[in-house]
């Protein structure tokens, strides 16, 4: 079944402050990230993901409201623990590095430690996982 159709980002009009924004974050990645701001139906995600797939060729890492510490920073596979065999697993913290782009939706619903967890990796630009 096919994914959402996504807009071009060509075709997003009226963004021209956040367009720019991600532009030079794209450009200049020690800015440490873009924070948008504004109402409901303003195009902020639709242009988001076409901007993903212009500049990574791959959809923003989506980081739920109700996403835990281990899903945020990543953790130990359960089931490989159980049999004796320690795998670590990425977060998503990690896999937004591979791929290019992390997209928070309604940030003020985070918990504020893990608001602080990825404000830390934008800045300093290092995730540091104690295992």
């Amino acid at each position: 079944m096919p994914g959402p159709r996504i807009l071009p980002y060509s075709r997003v009009v009226a963004q021209d402050e956040l367009k720019l924004a991600l532009e030079l974050h794209h450009v200049v990645p020690r800015i440490g990230g873009v924070l948008m701001a504004g109402p409901r139906g303003t195009a902020k995600s639709t242009l988001v993901r076409a901007f993903a797939l212009m500049a990574h060729d791959a959809l923003p890492v989506t980081l739920p409201i109700n996403a835990t510490d281990d899903r945020v920073v990543g953790g130990w596979d359960r089931d490989a623990l159980l049999r004796g065999e320690p795998r670590p697993q990425p977060g998503l913290l990690e896999d937004a590095a591979d791929k290019g782009l992390l997209y928070v939706d309604e940030v003020n619903l985070l918990d504020d430690h893990l608001v602080d967890i990825i404000l830390d990796v934008a800045a300093t630009g290092v995730l540091s996982v104690q295992r």
